[in-house]
């Protein structure tokens, strides 16, 4: 799961964990999502939770000593003091991580504004002796000093190519990767310091490197550029996943709402790829189509009519139209747009087991997630929708794939070469070849 961003912490969970055996950081954290999965209802499920914001990422810190895990788990929250109370609680009932033992204790809820409230009073005192010996500047100057300590002092560069950065890119384990400066600086004046620009339509250096080594998710603007970015950015970089501006809109002028929002529906590369190769795909067929209609009328093909103005005193665009000389003696004139592939007409055994595979198709909405099923239809493998060529490649054994994103021509090429007979997904992309020993299912 990628990171969270949390507007407002009110409150942080401290809990310490014993655990009979030797478990890494992703293990705790899986355990306590899937074994408090369902338990307090949905407003309280902690996928929905972290998903909306209310509640940051669990930070777990863990050492081993004599065969076993020792640790503590961090959680923070923006929900009330019953519901923190509440989630704290059910911390203690996981009782097992993977196959080993685990006790979790709930050792505290921290009121996190208590040491806001000591911090604010430490600096009262010393903005006050400030006061008392020093001239403050006029209001006017002051705001100024602070504008301009945002938008330039901050931002710094990076790398060979001094690229325009936040001050926090070299330390962070995420990254955000813009287009621009001015990108830069209104997610620095919106409390973001992890971001850095490409600086151009072409992609350096600085910028591959760092894809690789971090966390990336490329923040594009809502228009064609983002686009061209986008193609040079999934050819070069290594970037696990995409967030647009709205559409018509830059990254530098979003507001912080528009910011936050755009990020949490950022979508996994793999899905981002397969809506760009679906626009191209559109464009190069209606220019091909345009191209063919010219041919035909430069053939003689259509003939000159004239448009009807129906009365009108406006000056048309054209004053004539083209018109097929004998669309029924020659109906190859007419050229079809390709067909969509869609999903496969099944019935007996293949359609119970469709039926049931869309159930599981149900449960994974909104995870971003595939799994993978074996021939009795048991979870044999789980991965999220960016890693699915490379979980599917070395799983042996899988006779469904369902997943929660598109069904691409890759997948499917992938489904035929593991002789997986369900590809199970929301919807089909491009799909210019479709084996014919793999059922594609979508979802209603």
């Amino acid at each position: 799961m990628g990171k969270t961003y949390i507007d407002t912490v009110k409150y942080l969970v401290k809990a310490n964990f014993e655990i009979d055996g030797i478990v890494e950081k992703p293990d705790i954290v899986g355990a306590i999502f899937g074994q408090t999965e369902g338990l307090l209802g949905d407003e309280l499920d902690l996928r929905e939770l972290q998903k909306n914001g209310r509640i940051g990422r669990i930070e777990v810190n863990v050492t081993m000593r004599g065969g076993k895990s020792f640790g503590n788990i961090l959680i923070p929250s923006s929900l009330d003091m019953v519901e923190t109370s509440i989630l704290a609680a059910s911390l203690e009932i996981v009782d097992r991580v993977g196959p080993c033992e685990a006790r979790i204790n709930t050792e505290k809820i921290e009121d996190t504004r208590n040491l806001k409230r000591k911090m604010l009073l430490d600096r009262a005192k010393a903005l006050l002796k400030n006061v008392i010996v020093d001239e403050i500047p006029e209001s006017k100057e002051l705001a100024e000093m602070v504008r301009a300590e945002v938008k330039i002092a901050e931002v710094g560069t990076i790398g060979e190519d001094k690229l325009p950065c936040g001050p926090e890119v070299e330390k962070a384990e995420a990254i955000i990767i813009v287009e621009g400066r001015a990108d830069v600086v209104n997610l620095l004046r919106n409390g973001i310091k992890n971001a850095v620009a490409i600086g151009g339509a072409n992609v350096g250096k600085t910028i591959i490197e760092l894809s690789k080594q971090k966390d990336a998710t490329l923040f594009l603007d809502g228009d064609r550029g983002g686009d061209i970015i986008l193609r040079e950015m999934l050819h070069a970089g290594s970037i696990d996943g995409v967030a647009r501006a709205p559409a018509g809109k830059e990254v530098e002028e979003l507001t912080r709402k528009e910011i936050i929002m755009a990020l949490r529906r950022k979508v996994p590369t793999e899905q981002a790829e397969s809506e760009l190769k679906e626009q191209i795909n559109d464009r190069e067929q209606r220019y091909d189509s345009r191209k063919r209609f010219d041919k035909k009328r430069e053939e003689g093909w259509y003939q000159k009519v004239p448009s009807s103005t129906n009365g009108s005193t406006a000056k048309p665009v054209d004053s004539t139209q083209y018109a097929p000389q004998n669309p029924v003696s020659e109906p190859q004139a007419a050229i079809p747009a390709p067909a969509q592939i869609q999903q496969d007409v099944l019935s007996g055994e293949d359609l119970a087991k469709a039926e049931q595979f869309k159930a599981e198709l149900k449960l994974l909405e909104g995870s971003l997630k595939a799994k993978f099923f074996n021939a009795d239809a048991n979870v044999i493998a789980e991965a999220p929708i960016r890693e699915i060529m490379k979980v599917l490649s070395e799983t042996e054994g899988v006779y469904c794939v369902v997943l929660d994103g598109i069904i691409t021509q890759r997948l499917l090429d992938m489904c035929d070469q593991k002789k997986v007979e369900f590809a199970v997904g929301i919807r089909a992309g491009n799909i210019t070849r479709k084996p014919t020993s793999v059922k594609i299912v979508l979802a209603e």
